[in-house]
């Protein structure tokens, strides 16, 4: 019998048909989403349209809902595809254009963090540099375009912009260090993470990559230089710095290329510049760049930072000497702020560290009479010291091509020092103020893709105010000792080719000194004042062959020096300064450098009151004039060869030196030549060693110098005798050790005593003659004991927070606390006796410190 089927039947079924797909679709978890559209136009009667690659391969974990609206609202927010209705039945289907973007780019070797990469958009512009962590963000970057990310030292990667946006997270991008050009090595990496020898023949420290040291609870940027061979501190200070055998007044030292006349804090035992803000510091040798001049012996030039980042970062810590903060402030996207301040503690708190230093700038002196008996003075010491230096960049990008950068810095030192008879109660007292401040200007300007200018204009002024009042409270003593100097500077670089470019500018300085000087008895009175102008035009070519076979700068210096002293003195001079820098391929691994400079100076730091008690030296910047003290000029060559191989470092150079213009007021002399104010000159040979292993986790070094350093003093007999500075062999063996973020150092420094001048054994004293005078030796014939010293240091670095990390170090300098005595002078006491004073190194000294960072 026929079944008739009833017509509520018959639309209840066809509606069971017609949601089927749906139906049977939503019971799966997840689904491609070309195959899900598809579904989706069939059960609501929809068009979508779409580029087949913005869909392919995506899959969605299917909506529950039953509403075409629910449904497109799940999708796009799984799969960040933007929806567009295009009527009441089509739709369009695309990916966004402009997304936003974030990564993190780390070290693929050592998995550190790659502060300051470069990320730039290719075919916009967009580009950034990565902040101290190596993070970046970009926002409105177009998701068809490439990133690509550089670093010096690392091979170029480049990542699709569409990989980034699409994991939802910021990722981790791996930068693989260039290892496969070690045939060509042109750049060496020594010593320590962050030391670099560059082609030109300079010393670059990467103050950010720089590791571990002996010594260093954290990093210092004047002390970490004297691991270099070459440099070292005769004194044992962080500013007073001799390379190859000058003195520290003939370095160049400068700060965002502003020359600085003072460098150091507590008498040269602790560097007044933040490493936390300087990026890079260059030193140089021989060979120097023609766009310098002065610094006879060296060249020192710090950089802070110089990009703007695009979130705050900073930090702060202390450690048993003072305390510091800093910071870099991103104000919009194309002005930022930096910021640094240190200040000590000296005055308030007396800790270990603080006792030894204050030990070896007041306390350390040991006196002996002809007897060789210490002689015990009965004086009580009491000092009351503080430093601080604070600093500031601004930062302006007007555009890719033109920034701005506007620099400040100021340096002061104070210093409250009596000295008490406990016998008689007698007390004299000195005073000190030493000040630097400074401000620059720099534009770097990029006219196109070959032509390039760098202004750099400051302003420097020191001052140096000290005073000492004496028992009877009759007599006093002033002294003032101010540099004012500004500069103007215009650098142009032509790229002539690939492998050419052009180099030329001019600078002109003008330095003002002032010295003042006020005794009341018996009364003495000196006020000069000396200004010398230089115009300085420089040129040079930098050539490279096509595989950096062979690397070549040559350039020419010319000088016009004026001193328009009034009251004599007055003189003009024009010296032409070549300069050369040949670096070529012997071999596989090997290559040679050869290196040659004519240079020349017109300020020098002469040396008053040097035997006062305690040897504390009082030295003065004054200028060359036609009457006492030339201009200082010198001449260098010198050969070296360097070979790298996998992770060995082997490099040895020999030099030779002359300096002249110099005077004995100027070097130091501890004899009857102190204060007679002879001219002359010195000449040095030497030879500068280094050996360097390392691997995944370790450095080993040794290094040797050998310098044979001579004056010449024509109206001094002999003529020729060692120069104060002398230190005829130099050794240092060193190494550091990383467990994870633990890092250790250990290193032991050697080397042969400097020469001295002792009194004659026949007849030591003449007493025929008032006051009485000692009778001297030849002219440093004597030498002081060998110097040793060994350092050790540790540094422990942890996460606080996904932004803020810690680090906390321990350092001890001179661990078997040995006695090196590093000068010795002799003088006449009251009873008209001989006095040997011996003024010893740094004992035992600890540090400890504690640092955080975001």
């Amino acid at each position: 019998m026929q079944r008739t089927l009833h017509k509520p039947f018959i639309v209840f079924a066809m509606v069971l048909l017609s949601l089927s797909p749906v139906f049977t679709f939503a019971q799966a978890e997840v689904f491609g989403l070309k195959t899900f559209i598809a579904r989706l136009e069939n059960s609501f009667d929809v068009k979508f349209s779409y580029v087949d690659a913005d869909i392919q391969g995506i899959e969605i974990k299917v909506p529950s809902s039953k509403k075409l609206q629910e449904i497109l609202n799940a999708i796009a927010t799984q799969t960040g595809i933007e929806i567009k209705q295009l009527s009441e039945r089509y739709y369009a289907l695309s990916k966004p254009r402009l997304v936003e973007i974030c990564g993190r780019v780390l070290d693929n070797y050592a998995k550190n963090t790659v502060p300051g990469a470069t990320v730039e958009v290719l075919g916009m512009d967009k580009a950034i540099v990565t902040d101290i962590d190596g993070f970046f963000r970009m926002e409105a970057v177009d998701r068809s375009a490439s990133l690509q990310i550089r670093y010096l030292g690392y091979t170029t990667r480049i990542v699709p912009i569409a990989e980034l946006a699409d994991q939802g997270e910021c990722p981790k991008i791996l930068l693989a260090e260039r290892r496969e050009v070690l045939t060509e090595v042109v750049v060496y990496e020594f010593l320590t993470k962050g030391i670099v020898k560059e082609t030109d023949g300079g010393i670059t420290v990467q103050t950010q990559k720089l590791g571990l040291l002996p010594g260093l609870v954290e990093p210092d940027v004047l002390f970490g230089i004297q691991t270099l061979p070459g440099v070292k501190s005769i004194d044992e200070t962080v500013s007073d710095i001799n390379i190859r055998g000058g003195t520290n007044d003939q370095n160049l030292i400068l700060w965002n290329g502003i020359k600085m006349y003072q460098s150091g804090h507590f008498f040269g035992l602790i560097s007044a510049f933040n490493p936390y803000l300087t990026e890079r510091v260059s030193v140089y040798k021989n060979g120097t760049p023609s766009e310098y001049g002065d610094g006879v012996s060296g060249i020192i030039s710090m950089e802070t930072k110089n990009d703007i980042g695009d979130r705050f970062s900073g930090g702060a810590g202390f450690n048993l000497i003072s305390g510091d903060a800093f910071g870099q402030i991103p104000i919009t996207d194309k002005l930022a702020f930096q910021f640094s301040g240190r200040r000590s503690t000296t005055d308030f708190l007396d800790t270990p560290a603080y006792v030894s230093f204050t030990d070896r700038a007041f306390q350390d002196t040991e006196v002996q009479n002809q007897q060789n008996q210490e002689v015990n003075e009965n004086l009580r010491f009491d000092e009351k010291f503080l430093f601080y230096d604070v600093s500031g960049k601004l930062l302006y990008d007007f555009n890719e091509d033109h920034k701005f950068r506007l620099s400040f810095i100021g340096i002061d030192n104070d210093l409250d020092f009596s000295t008490t008879n406990t016998e008689t109660s007698e007390t004299s007292r000195s005073f000190l103020d030493q000040t630097n401040l400074s401000a620059g200007l720099q534009w770097f300007g990029d006219w196109s893709e070959r032509f390039s200018t760098h202004v750099n204009v400051y302003f420097s002024k020191y001052n140096l105010d000290a005073q000492s009042l004496f028992p009877d409270q009759q007599q006093r003593l002033f002294q003032k000792n101010t540099v004012e100097e500004r500069q103007a500077k215009l650098t142009t670089f032509f790229r002539l080719s690939d492998n050419l470019q052009w180099i030329n500018g001019h600078q002109y300085i003008e330095t003002g000194i002032t010295n003042q000087a006020d005794v009341t008895t018996p009364e003495f009175n000196l006020n000069i004042k000396d200004v010398v102008r230089i115009q300085a035009p420089f040129t040079e070519l930098q050539f490279n062959t096509k595989n950096n076979g062979f690397i070549t700068n040559i350039g020419l210096r010319a000088n016009y020096i004026q001193n328009l002293a009034e009251a004599g003195g007055a003189f003009d001079r024009l010296l032409l300064e070549p300069r050369l820098n040949l670096n070529f391929k012997m071999a596989n691994f090997l290559r040679a450098q050869i290196l040659g400079e004519f240079k020349s100076q017109s300020t020098n730091q002469v040396i008053d009151l040097q035997q006062n008690f305690l040897g504390i030296e009082r030295r003065r910047w004054t200028l060359a004039n036609e009457n006492d003290l030339p201009l200082t000029t010198s001449k260098q060559g010198s050969v070296g060869l360097n070979y790298a191989k996998r992770r060995l470092y082997i490099s040895a150079e020999a030099f030779y030196k002359t300096v002249d213009g110099i005077s004995t007021r100027t070097q130091g002399f501890q004899n009857e030549n102190q204060f007679d104010g002879e001219l002359g000159g010195y000449e040095i040979r030497g030879m500068e060693f280094l050996i360097n292993q390392k691997g995944e986790n370790y450095s080993a070094w040794l290094s040797y110098t050998y310098n044979k350093n001579d004056y010449t003093f024509d109206s001094i007999v002999p003529p020729v005798f060692p120069n104060n500075l002398d230190v005829r062999h130099t050794l240092t063996l060193g190494g550091t050790y990383d467990l994870g973020n633990l890092k250790l150092g250990i290193g032991i420094n050697y080397r042969t005593g400097r020469p001295f001048t002792q009194p004659t054994e026949d007849n030591p004293l003449d007493t025929t003659v008032f006051p009485a005078q000692i009778n001297f030796e030849v002219p440093n014939s004597s030498r002081l004991p060998e110097y040793f010293r060994a350092d050790a240091s540790a540094t422990y670095q942890f996460d606080l927070s996904d932004r803020v990390k810690a680090k906390t170090g321990i350092s001890l300098l001179n661990i078997t606390d040995r006695a090196n005595v590093l000068n010795r002078y002799f003088r006449v006491s009251d009873e008209n006796e001989i006095e040997r004073v011996d003024n010893s190194s740094l004992g035992l000294t600890p540090n400890i410190s504690f640092r955080v960072s975001f």
